[in-house]
């Protein structure tokens, strides 16, 4: 089947379907809740939804701990539950890409289940199983997990330890195996045979491990990285999968990819090298924090965000696809990040960053509530958290008492759960996502942060979302065009031109709570202003004010 390259004009949904919307009131989202929600969606204007995990699990990671990849975890619905919101999207002229997970499994999947029971099992060598040193007393080397732990997890009291980079009831598959390479093919075509439309991979980087598997000096973070971060036969993996699979069906995949240079990502998303159609990067994530790790934060510095998307930009530029993305369920909420508010300014802030990432090269992707402007949650204790990797983290201040100042301010403003509150639907006590207590608690601000109200109001953020999705649809400089920094070096401005022939587009933002003259005003006189989260084309731009010109 020839493929069509349909990404490129896509704007894509992330659908966290625990936290969406819950269709049967017992506090948890679930598929008839999501397919009560697709005109909402429809009127959005958004053409695909990502739908994160989804298949039968028992829950340790929020599903991405998957114990059967053919089956659908109960609380959100059945099989058919799922390909009625298949049809029911594609009748609306929206696909579907799904999360494939499959760096690891569940403790809980079968294969894992015969692997430590049965050392002759034939699923003994899906996983990686190592003895142990010191007769079993210490792991098989010192790597370290992405959650705060240790990477190695020991069987029962026997000398043998199996590796997982996450949590413990996420074990890693061993990729070496070509029996396991060949069940993910199977799990992929199950899934594309059904009609979904692509995937994103998570943690797809971390599949290949050097097999030699050495202990490395102790490091502040991430402890091993070199020898599981982009192994040595990633490449040559994810080729295998698009020559087998995906170059037989017109889909799209997108990798997470964590620690990527931008060579390594040219590489994964060339299209002549055939591995995946574009991927996440997190550098522009991590520019408020240090060695790339989200709890210890960093002063934002716009300097340091442009130098990133530039690299970006212009780096994948006329070789590769980027994707676009500035929250998802791994990481905060926006406003109240890069230097914005999410109080006073919340709304302009909101569009302002909106706008900001949306006119870049690549595929835009909007997180569920971004579009309301939804905040970090207003968590009060540690038990009000129910991410695995936030109560690790604590644990890790109680344990290691120098992180413990640092983890304690930073746990509340980093932790995943910010993102993972339900969707504020209207101002009722649980937001209209459920009509009881629901599984993580509703923002308070859910009063006057909702759907119901932004959906009357055309200048809500909602219906700013609605107007750039509808301006970059069909828009060749958007899509192909260069992009220049017009002032890489202005610590409060950011501005960019994207241009196409004699056609351009300019988009300029204030990241600051201050007016601050218009670096451009002169420059931009005879340019059409198109879209502004302002009423205000003075020479001056206020408070978090961006502008969309065209030429």
């Amino acid at each position: 089947m020839k493929q069509t390259n349909w990404y490129k004009d896509a704007i894509i949904y992330q659908i966290y379907p625990r936290s969406f919307c819950d269709g049967n009131n017992d506090g948890m989202g679930d598929i008839p809740g999501i397919i009560s929600k697709l005109d909402y969606l429809k009127e959005l204007g958004i053409n695909c939804v990502w739908l994160s995990p989804v298949y039968d699990s028992p829950q340790e990671d929020n599903g991405y701990d998957i114990s059967n990849y053919r089956d659908i975890y109960k609380p959100f619905g059945t099989l058919d539950d799922f390909k009625k919101m298949l049809s029911e999207m594609h009748k609306r002229g929206i696909r579907l890409i799904m999360d494939l997970v499959v760096n690891h499994t569940s403790s809980e999947h079968p294969w894992f289940k015969s692997a430590i029971s049965d050392k002759n099992s034939p699923y003994r060598d899906y996983y990686i199983i190592k003895k142990g040193r010191k007769n079993g007393k210490k792991p098989p080397n010192n790597w370290s997990g992405f959650f705060g732990d240790g990477a190695w997890q020991r069987i029962g009291d026997s000398d043998e330890y199996y590796l997982r980079l996450f949590a413990k009831g996420q074990p890693d598959l061993n990729w070496e195996n070509p029996k396991v390479r060949e069940e993910v093919k199977d799990i992929l075509r199950y899934w594309l045979d059904m009609g979904v439309d692509g995937f994103r991979c998570d943690v797809i980087n971390l599949i290949s491990k050097d097999q030699r598997f050495k202990s490395v000096a102790p490091t502040i973070a991430l402890a091993g990285k070199k020898y599981f971060v982009s192994g040595p036969r990633l490449h040559e993996y994810l080729h295998e999968l698009y020559k087998d699979v995906y170059s037989n069906y017109d889909c799209m995949t997108v990798g997470e990819t964590v620690l990527t240079t931008l060579q390594q990502g040219c590489d994964l998303v060339e299209p002549n090298r055939e591995e995946l159609s574009m991927i996440f990067n997190f550098d522009h994530t991590d520019t408020d924090n240090y060695f790339g790790v989200k709890w210890f934060i960093r002063k934002f510095k716009l300097t340091r965000l442009k130098k990133v998307v530039n690299k970006w930009q212009q780096g994948l530029h006329n070789r590769g696809w980027n994707s676009l993305f500035i929250e998802n369920h791994d990481q905060r909420r926006c406003v109240g990040r890069f230097n914005t508010d999410d109080k006073e300014y919340r709304e302009v802030s909101a569009k302002m960053l909106a706008t900001t990432y949306f006119m870049l090269q690549g595929t835009p992707f909007i997180y569920e509530g971004q579009e309301l402007g939804m905040t970090n949650g207003d968590f009060s204790c540690l038990d009000d958290f129910k991410d695995v990797e936030t109560h690790n983290i604590a644990a890790l201040g109680e344990k290691i008492k120098i992180l413990k100042p640092i983890l304690k301010k930073s746990l509340y403003q980093c932790s995943r759960d910010n993102a993972r509150t339900p969707v504020q639907w209207d101002d009722s006590e649980f937001a209209g996502f459920s009509k009881v207590k629901p599984w993580i608690q509703v923002n308070k601000n859910k009063s006057f942060i909702n759907a119901k109200q932004q959906l009357t109001d055309d200048n809500s953020i909602f219906h700013y979302y609605q107007k750039l999705i509808e301006y970059r649809k069909g828009n060749e400089v958007i899509k192909n065009g260069e992009y220049i920094d017009l002032l890489p070096h202005n610590h409060k401005v950011y501005a960019y031109m994207r241009k196409l022939d004699d056609k351009e587009i300019v988009v300029v933002s204030n990241f600051t709570n201050k007016e601050v003259v218009n670096p451009l005003r002169k420059k931009l006189k005879s340019i059409k202003l198109v879209m502004s989260n302002y009423n205000n084309n003075s020479e001056t731009l206020k408070p978090y004010e961006t502008r969309l010109y065209e030429r």
